[in-house]
């Protein structure tokens, strides 16, 4: 398995799914090759998720909210990990994928939900904070040597990870 293929997967594709693929793209560069995509994708990425990116130095090319459809289809790339981070809290669909690669919800709040303008970036900011606290957790592991099982559990703990570990 090399790279790791991860397909980050929420609702609209504009926001919590596309940091997490520039994020994992930026920082596991070789290790990971990390995709996005929505179960119903907004046709744009938001603003505040590339001046969030941009901010950090990560690079923005190529972002585009898309459906998670083409996936599933015949010549789609191999995935080895599905990660969904639709917010379960705020009674979104995640989408129920098929396949063998192994899936784990890492949900947490879309910022792009946040209606004040002032508290917008805020938002985005501590979205993103606990985005990068999983994916180091993420990085961390040997995911090239791990059994399955393993690296199940593995994913489903750092989706234990919360805001308040995020910002420690």
């Amino acid at each position: 398995m090399h790279p790791c293929r991860v397909l980050f997967i929420c609702t609209g594709n504009s926001a919590r799914s596309i940091l997490s693929e520039a994020t994992l793209n930026h920082v596991g560069k070789g290790r990971f090759e990390a995709l996005s995509a929505g179960s119903q994708p907004s046709g744009r990425v938001h603003p505040a998720a590339l001046e969030q990116l941009a901010a950090l130095g990560m690079s923005t090319d190529g972002l585009a909210s898309k459906s998670w459809d083409r996936f599933a289809q015949a010549g789609a790339p191999a995935l080895d990990i599905v990660i969904t981070v639709c917010d379960n809290a705020a009674n979104e669909t995640c989408p129920v994928l098929f396949g063998p690669f192994v899936k784990s919800h890492w949900g947490l709040p879309d910022p792009a939900a946040t209606r004040d303008a002032e508290a917008l970036g805020e938002a985005f900011r501590k979205a993103h904070a606990l985005i990068i606290r999983r994916v180091t957790a993420l990085l961390q592991l040997p995911v090239e040597t791990m059994h399955r099982d393993e690296l199940q559990q593995a994913l489903d703990r750092i989706a234990t990870i919360t805001d308040d570990e995020a910002t420690a």
